[in-house]
């Protein structure tokens, strides 16, 4: 159990890193404009995806709910 837990945790902080990463992003792509080297259309992809699920009506609304409660059910510890 303690490899488990091990594995868990790991996969928490690679998690946190990558939620930090893209919040830089996304500030730096709002503060320069554009797209910047390493962070590619960061924006852009988001608001695709958005529009995406938002097309598919139903299905959409189930992935994004699905989304946000794979992301909220972390606990931080």
């Amino acid at each position: 159990m303690k490899v488990i837990e091990s594995i868990k945790a790991w996969i928490g902080a690679i998690t946190d890193v990558g939620l930090m990463l893209l919040a830089l992003a996304i500030v730096a792509t709002l503060l320069a404009g554009g797209n910047l080297p390493f962070f590619g259309a960061v924006v852009s992809n988001i608001v695709a995806l958005i529009k995406d699920l938002g097309a598919n009506g139903l299905v959409g609304l189930i992935a994004f709910g699905l989304i946000i409660w794979l992301f909220s059910k972390r606990s931080v510890s």
